[in-house]
């Protein structure tokens, strides 16, 4: 699945100028770069850019596999809505709560039985919809874990970070669904290398 070129409005051109007036990026591999300056981008934030945690390796491998037509899957709809260029996949409408089961958990496992493994997961919102992803066996290409909040925010970003799987989380308890949004828009932004078309 081939990307095609996009077209950066005016303004979007100054706001990065300036973002990288007021902070040096130039020393970042190049997906760590794009997923931390479109964060930035999306928050006005400069903060994230000691905030954010991700992995090189891991971004390289997410980035072929969002472009061979991997699917996305969202906790919510604020987070499809940020995602223009791109199908997702969001079971909350169709999730129920129950004991010891919030509906962003339960529209988590109703993703997966849907999208199977291998699809990158994007959660902006509900730390539990997390929770729910770290025990399910879902072989994920990305993991977006920046849920926003004072409870559960952190601890989940933070068992993210331990599990091993692939991913882009953020320390403290900001986050949400514009921040998550922007960083899958940051692999879908950035260009097809030839090796990643042919291979």
């Amino acid at each position: 699945m081939s990307s095609v070129t996009r077209v950066v409005h005016p303004i979007e051109e100054e706001s990065f100028r300036r973002l990288r007036a007021r902070l040096d990026t130039s020393h970042l591999p190049p997906l760590t770069r794009a997923v931390t300056e479109r964060v930035i981008h999306s928050a006005a934030d400069l903060e994230y850019a000691s905030d954010l945690v991700m992995d090189e390796g891991d971004l390289v491998k997410a980035h072929a596999a969002l472009h061979a037509g991997a699917p996305v899957v969202v906790d919510v709809e604020m987070v499809a809505a940020g995602i223009t260029r791109r199908e997702t996949v969001c079971r909350l409408a169709d999730a129920r709560s129950g004991p010891g089961l919030t509906r962003s958990a339960h529209a988590v496992r109703l993703a997966y039985e849907q999208v199977g493994p291998g699809a990158l997961w994007v959660i902006g919102c509900a730390p539990t919809a997390l929770e729910e992803l770290l025990v399910l066996d879902a072989s994920p290409a990305l993991v977006i874990g920046l849920p926003v909040g004072f409870v559960g925010a952190t601890e989940s970003k933070a068992a993210l970070r331990t599990s091993g799987l692939p991913a882009v989380s953020n320390v403290s308890e900001k986050g949400g669904s514009a921040v998550a949004a922007a960083a899958l828009n940051a692999l879908l932004y950035h260009p097809v290398s030839p090796f990643e078309e042919t291979s």
